[in-house]
């Protein structure tokens, strides 16, 4: 198990910097929220990354794979919640907007403040959970690094929480990248802005996970 440890690590690595809807709404609720709202968004997310990968162990993901309609019925789902995370985004930027325009004071969004990290918990853990393409991706990914005599769902569930806390820790990486340039998200241009880049890539994603091939 140990042999497979750093190649697993490595592969984590390669599959977190891979540029998805999860790095977007973990960046764009880090910004809005700070750092708590950011950290419960990683941990949202990487309970997703855990749940996923028990389901893989368990068998549960190639039943998703083998149905289309299954899959289907959740790449809508994931599209549909990307779509409002977009829209979200959106309507942010342009409440901002129109306070440069009544010039009222440069703060934080406050929808942002007041929902607080139990929202950004379950935004990301929403988010994973909606995308099929985690599901069938854990079911693939996860048995290359069992190893050949190992229980292979003791093993599975293993690697699984392995996979769940390192991204935990990358993800926070991101984070504590905000948080340090805090004083230049906090003007109220440039979180319009951000704001308005991360609707256009959410609606992107969700574009392309309606259109896209099982």
């Amino acid at each position: 198990m140990l042999a497979s440890l750093l190649p697993f690590l490595l592969a984590c690595t390669a599959v977190a910097a891979v540029p998805g809807q999860s790095t977007a709404l973990i960046i764009r609720q880090s910004i809005r929220g700070g750092k708590r709202a950011g950290v419960a968004t990683v941990l949202g997310n990487e309970t997703g990354v855990f749940v996923w990968g028990c389901a893989a162990a368990f068998g549960f993901t190639a039943l998703l794979a083998a149905s289309q309609i299954a899959y289907d019925g959740m790449r809508i789902v994931g599209a549909c919640v990307l779509l409002w995370f977009g829209i979200q985004s959106f309507r942010t930027a342009r409440k901002m907007k129109q306070d440069e325009t009544a010039q009222k004071p440069d703060e934080l969004d406050g929808d942002a403040r007041t929902k607080g990290a139990w929202w950004s918990y379950r935004a990301g853990l929403l988010t994973n959970l909606a995308n099929p393409k985690a599901a069938v991706f854990a079911m693939s990914f996860l048995p290359q690094f069992v190893p050949a005599h190992a229980p292979k769902l003791a093993a599975m569930v293993l690697l699984a929480a392995l996979w769940a806390g390192y991204e935990v820790f990358y993800y926070s990486l991101y984070v504590w990248s905000v948080q340090r340039m805090r004083a230049f998200f906090s003007r109220r241009k440039v979180r319009r802005r951000m704001e308005q880049i991360s609707g256009t890539v959410m609606l992107g994603l969700a574009a392309r996970m309606v259109v896209e091939n099982s």
